[in-house]
């Protein structure tokens, strides 16, 4: 961004041959004020120049660094991301394999319920049949008794 350039300002030059001394003096020192006028005016704007070059090279250097701080946070969220993900994968195949064990679980206590309740039906005949077995020892021998008598 260049800044507009002021009007240089220009010596007066008498042409007359008839200039005394101190005129010469005066015309002399006015054009040393308008040289050192116009330098002045080139020295700033090439500082101007050189500032705002300056300034465009700092805000080129200022925008690679947050580029660079930008790629390297969201490297690491990239790689959290990917990370959840599998997590994600992994519990859905947890969660499919505690239900089928879940279900087997359930089956074996169904299972073992059953087999639970065979023996003790078992149990529960051996008993009748003993009973049955002491209830005909009984009758037998009433009728024994009663043959015998």
């Amino acid at each position: 961004m260049s800044s507009p350039r002021r009007p240089q300002a220009r010596a007066r030059v008498k042409s007359s041959p008839e200039m005394n001394q101190s005129e010469m003096q005066s015309e002399s020192l006015e054009a040393s004020l308008l040289r050192l006028v116009n330098d002045h005016q080139n020295n700033d704007i090439r500082l101007r120049e050189h500032t705002e070059k300056s300034k465009k090279e700092a805000i080129k250097s200022a925008s690679r660094v947050s580029d660079l701080l930008v790629e390297a946070v969201n490297g690491g969220v990239e790689e959290c991301f990917v990370n959840e993900k599998r997590i994600e994968v992994e519990i859905r195949a947890l969660k499919a394999t505690i239900l089928r064990f879940a279900k087997q679980t359930d089956q074996w206590l169904a299972s073992t319920h059953a087999i639970n309740n065979a023996i003790k039906e078992i149990g529960d005949f051996e008993n009748w049949m003993k009973t049955m077995e002491l209830d005909c020892k009984s009758i037998t021998a009433a009728i024994s008794n009663i043959h015998q008598s």
